[in-house]
């Protein structure tokens, strides 16, 4: 493990016993550290290879993600998938998680509608995110959108002037900030702007190269 782990809030512990993404994986499954369990279909934890060098956090999980048990499978899943092969960045080397493990929505009828977590449930659900940094011990994290940013820098920071800029996370652990790729969708309206902020997206994954280069020299 990294000496220095990501700081965490002192009212919310690590979780003991966790040795491997697989044992951590298993408890985050019983968490009771804020309500949102009570109505998600089942926790959805990260997943990729045990020691990727890039790590994309995003939000919370959606509905087809609380459905499936998987990370980024859905609409926001394939644009990001779209974004990184454009970067020229293979998903299957990179993990991908989220900031919170439980799909938060309203129901509509029979729709579920996200709901954004609140500070609270990102600090609840922060350790689990620090236990997958600290075993991963990747080379960067990429935040991607405002609730990713407080789990991961363990505080707010506006996307607008940090997007893209690379910074120290932790001693050998670089921290990028970008959009959730859902920000893409809900430009749809708008094919100019959406097609503008895309290849800004693209742009910002294409800074995760050398840190892959640099895993495949190693």
């Amino acid at each position: 493990m990294p000496d220095v782990p990501i700081v965490t809030d002192a009212a919310a512990p690590l979780p003991e016993g966790g040795k491997t993404l697989a044992a951590v994986r298993r408890q985050a499954g019983h968490c009771r550290a804020c309500p949102l369990w009570e109505h998600a279909t089942q926790t959805v934890f990260g997943e990729g290879p045990a020691h990727a060098p890039v790590v994309l956090v995003g939000e919370q999980p959606g509905d087809r993600e609380d459905l499936d048990g998987r990370p980024f499978v859905g609409p926001a899943g394939r644009l990001l998938d779209k974004a990184l092969a454009e970067a020229g960045v293979d998903r299957g080397k990179v993990y991908v998680t989220n900031a919170v493990k439980h799909f938060k929505f309203l129901q509509r009828g029979k729709r579920r509608i996200h709901s954004r977590p609140n500070a609270g449930e990102v600090r609840a659900c922060r350790p689990w995110l620090v236990r997958e940094l600290d075993l991963l011990r990747p080379k960067v994290v990429v935040a991607m959108g405002a609730t990713a940013v407080l789990g991961v820098f363990g505080t707010a920071l506006p996307i607008g002037v940090n997007r893209g800029r690379v910074r120290e996370l932790a001693p050998g652990i670089a921290g990028l900030v970008t959009i959730h790729p859902s920000f893409l969708l809900r430009l749809q309206s708008d094919p100019d702007r959406a097609a503008l902020e895309s290849a800004n997206f693209v742009a910002d994954l294409r800074r995760l190269l050398p840190f892959l280069d640099a895993s495949r020299a190693a």
